[in-house]
């Protein structure tokens, strides 16, 4: 399996599969991409369950069936595509005689910090028109652009996407890449179809309805 380095544009290898073919996408293996976006989906559910909790006091299933928010999934692999990590990333010209970790790194939530703002924009909108509901509102928070995003809010997914891209993604790689390749073939295929396939009902859903997918709460407090 080869991964594309951004920023150095040379591919490295993270295991040693040298004489098996396999199917890649952008130089990565799509068996473990499909387990890598599982993984951060699955995150993604946790993350937005554990902010309910410690702000409203329950937990839900987030409008899917699976414990799985696609989205989370496609915005952190489609940023690796785009900018690698914070330690591969690309500079601008200026920044160059001053290259610094510190400057990679803030390039870095920069970068994620817009891409956050125009996914939660979009996806609040386009759920808006074919739904009829607000996906969620954050006209109260300070900063925010449109109800849909904020300053506060987008920097502390941008925050969490640099950390996990910084110290975790690339190991999260060589881990899975240990896996035997059938197995991963297995998990891969099955746990996509299943995020996909729950994407597709559970939204089919909610614009039928036109109202939230709540299939169960439970209250902590």
């Amino acid at each position: 399996m080869k991964v594309l380095t951004r920023g150095t544009a040379k591919i490295k290898s993270l295991t040693d599969r040298k004489d098996k073919k396999s199917l890649q996408l952008c130089g990565q293996d799509i068996y473990v991409l499909g387990m890598m976006i599982a993984l951060i989906s699955f995150l993604g559910f946790l993350v937005e369950n554990l902010w309910l909790a410690l702000t409203k006091g329950y937990i839900n299933n987030r409008n899917m069936n699976a414990p799985f928010l696609l989205g989370y999934g496609m915005l952190v692999v489609a940023m690796y595509f785009m900018f690698g990590t914070p330690e591969e990333i690309s500079l601008p010209r200026r920044m160059r005689k001053k290259e610094t970790r510190y400057r990679r790194y803030a390039v870095y939530f920069l970068w994620a910090m817009l891409f956050v703002c125009i996914g939660e924009i979009v996806l609040g909108t386009v759920v808006e028109k074919l739904c009829g509901i607000e996906y969620w509102n954050y006209s109260r928070i300070p900063l925010h652009i449109t109800k849909y995003t904020s300053i506060p809010t987008s920097a502390a997914f941008a925050s969490m996407i640099t950390l996990f891209m910084g110290r975790f993604f690339h190991p999260i790689l060589r881990f899975l890449s240990k896996i035997d390749e059938r197995v991963l073939k297995v998990l891969g295929v099955t746990l996509c179809l299943i995020m996909l396939w729950d994407f597709v009902v559970s939204f089919a859903v909610m614009i039928r309805k036109k109202s939230f997918y709540l299939k169960w709460k439970i209250l902590l407090r």
